[in-house]
């Protein structure tokens, strides 16, 4: 059963086709470039991939507008050549996940054609209509802002169609048992290619209620266990990643009691409480979140991550507390976006400081659950605030000093690459960082190792210690006899902290496994531990001879 729970300790790294590297010079990365780049990928450490979109697209949001599930859009090669890549990537021990965007398809997929040319077609019920203007036709946006509505009137069909997101992007009719088992059969597809799970978009989405007269919409969380049970029958330790952006009180709905609905889910909640922690250096709402997102079954595990392809959502902080994390991280009105998130890159939100950056990643690797790395995120890229809204944390990966970062030997990127300033490839890509020792890239490798070396954070079960510093967060973690323990301190300022491991026994030996400063228990049995600002420590409990010991899975 154990070694089916692969998700447990695994890296995950996320990246786009289309950005990662071209290997034909037509400027857009392709799936023959990213094979080039798996040795890069097998080297950091990364064990799992997630793919966003790369099937037939228009692409006018990023490939979020699916216009065929069953193919690869011609800018990035072929289906061969996705197989070629997934056979590739197996063969470096990597899992391939991709993105699973089904609440909604492109108005070019042969769906939405027929459905609005043709009352009497079977795709007419596979979309959401209304004959009418529903009056909350102006409520309920994704992209407040940007997006003026969510029901667009369709001159062809007669008729308005709704649409949860962009007016190009109609929702499907998911509560229809045809739309239900074309999903289905989408999976088994890409399954059948070598896909080992998918992260599935806009999960709540997919399975509230849609209609016109649908005021509170109800979820049908009996569709998730569908997915699951599908999932388990093809392929057993294939898994569902869900983008769930929900109240901790509705995880285990998620979840299933049972752990039979999704086997993870990224933790929303965490991530927001973080970067308030990391703007305020006060951990208090952290540990909250903690304690509050904690209740899940034995085989679910949370996405852990500091940011992604889309803004850094901060809907679910207090007012106050959200202006606080907009003074500190995005004080310029084109830094924010939708009304609710910041949309630079992690590297400028943390102006470029390498302590921050460490302390921030250090975070991410051992806060409870599996780490989610963006791509790019190893070397410290910036973004370009001059595209628009979420393309300006979309740039291509920047490879070397070469003309365009070496994404591409064309003269035209599909997505300009950063130059210039401090963020430019000319100074931040993978080839010089490979050559330094203490690079970030370096750091991040080592950093990966590690956590690899210490499954419990994956696996077991973390308590959180008593530190009476609200700056400092120390989190143990204890699985089959063997515990760890991971200490940050917030603020700029050094601290000096006094605590108990928390274990029964005492005058425990704290281990250091990134560098040689052990500590060792008073007569009192407590630790004393100075942490320089924006310091961090991970130990293994229990003496010097733990320091290359392992448990076993």
């Amino acid at each position: 059963m154990i070694s089916d729970l692969w998700y447990k300790n695994a890296i995950v790294y996320s990246l786009s086709v289309g950005t990662y590297m071209d290997s034909n010079g037509d400027g857009f990365g392709d799936f023959q470039g990213l094979v080039r780049r798996l040795d890069y990928l097998h080297g950091l450490g990364v064990t799992a991939i997630w793919l966003l979109p790369f099937q037939t697209s228009p692409w006018r949001d990023d490939g979020y507008d699916v216009a065929d599930y069953y193919s690869v859009d011609p800018r990035f090669g072929t289906l061969g050549d996705f197989v070629e890549f997934a056979h590739e990537a197996k063969q470096r021990g990597i899992r391939v996940l991709i993105d699973l965007v089904v609440n909604h398809t492109s108005i070019e997929h042969p769906w939405f054609k027929e459905a609005r040319k043709d009352p009497e077609s079977k795709f007419r019920d596979w979309y959401v209509w209304s004959k009418k203007k529903p009056p909350n036709a102006n409520e309920g946006m994704v992209f407040p802002g940007v997006q003026k509505t969510t029901w667009t009137y369709d001159s062809v069909a007669k008729a308005y169609y709704f649409h949860r997101f962009y007016d190009f992007q109609p929702d499907l009719n998911t509560a229809n048992p045809e739309v239900q088992a074309e999903i289905l059969k989408i999976m088994g597809f890409w399954i059948q290619l070598g896909v080992s799970g998918f992260r599935m978009d806009a999960a709540p989405f997919i399975i509230s209620a849609k209609g016109a007269n649908v005021t509170k919409p109800e979820e049908h969380f009996d569709m998730l266990r569908t997915f699951r049970e599908f999932l388990q029958w093809r392929k057993g330790d294939a898994i569902i990643l869900a983008e769930a952006n929900v109240l901790p009180e509705t995880d285990m709905d998620y979840f299933g009691d049972d752990g039979d609905r999704m086997h993870m889910m990224f933790n929303f909640q965490v991530n927001q409480h973080l970067f308030y922690a990391l703007a305020s250096a006060d951990t208090g709402p952290l540990k909250n979140a903690l304690k509050a997102t904690k209740p899940r079954p034995a085989t679910a595990q949370w996405g852990t991550f500091l940011r992604n392809h889309d803004e850094l959502d901060l809907g679910r902080l207090e007012p106050e507390q959200k202006q606080l994390v907009f003074d500190a991280f995005a004080p310029e009105p084109d830094m924010q976006l939708y009304e609710r998130g910041i949309r630079r890159r992690l590297a400028p939100m943390l102006d470029g400081d390498r302590r921050r950056l460490e302390l921030a990643y250090s975070l991410l690797f051992t806060l409870p659950g599996t780490p989610v790395l963006r791509y790019g995120d190893e070397l410290g890229m910036g973004d370009n605030l001059k595209l628009p809204e979420r393309n300006c944390a979309r740039t291509p990966m920047q490879w070397s000093t070469e003309p365009h970062g070496g994404f591409t030997k064309g003269d035209k990127p599909n997505m300009p690459v950063i130059s210039g300033g401090p963020y430019g490839f000319e100074h931040i890509n993978a080839a010089d960082q490979r050559r330094h020792p203490e690079s970030l890239l370096n750091w991040t490798e080592r950093i990966i190792r590690m956590r690899k070396e210490v499954p419990e954070i994956g696996w077991g079960d973390f308590t959180i210690l008593r530190i009476a510093d609200p700056a400092v967060l120390a989190l143990r973690y204890d699985w089959r006899n063997n515990s760890v323990l991971a200490i940050h301190n917030l603020d700029s300022k050094p601290r000096e902290i006094t605590f108990d491991v928390g274990l029964n026994e005492k005058g425990h030996t704290l281990a250091n496994l990134l560098t040689d400063d052990n500590s060792f228990a008073g007569e009192d049995g407590k630790h004393r531990v100075v942490m320089e600002g924006y310091g961090y420590r991970w130990f293994r409990i229990g003496g010097l001879d733990y320091l290359l010991k392992r448990a076993p899975i």
